[in-house]
């Protein structure tokens, strides 16, 4: 078991150690310039975080299990969001249409 100071002191290391970190890249963006392939490594990470984010929330039924069938209303709004944002290519007509998708799946659901 580990006394009051040293968790505080452990908190504050860290708080310091994130603060650095997130800092040096705010720092150094611009002013150094990076390898080619990293740069086009870094293209792909906001579509890669959106992913992450909504993959878990597609695929989970009303339980909170993982639901991968025809009777998911998720899974189908979420396919028929993708298609139409293959389709039109505008972030603003893939919400809406998702949207609209799944609200009319739920009430059929």
């Amino acid at each position: 078991m580990m006394d009051s100071n040293t968790v505080w002191l452990i908190i504050i290391a860290v708080g310091i150690g994130t603060f650095a970190l997130r800092l040096s890249f705010i720092q150094l963006a611009g002013r150094v310039a990076l390898p080619a392939w990293a740069a086009r490594a870094l293209r792909f990470i906001p579509a890669a975080v959106l992913s992450a984010i909504i993959l878990p929330a597609v695929l989970r039924g009303a339980d909170g299990s993982l639901d991968i069938a025809i009777d998911n209303p998720r899974l189908i709004a979420g396919a028929f969001a993708t298609l139409i944002a293959w389709w039109t290519k505008s972030v603003l007509a893939t919400l809406a249409a998702g949207m609209c998708a799944l609200w009319i799946l739920q009430a059929i659901f």
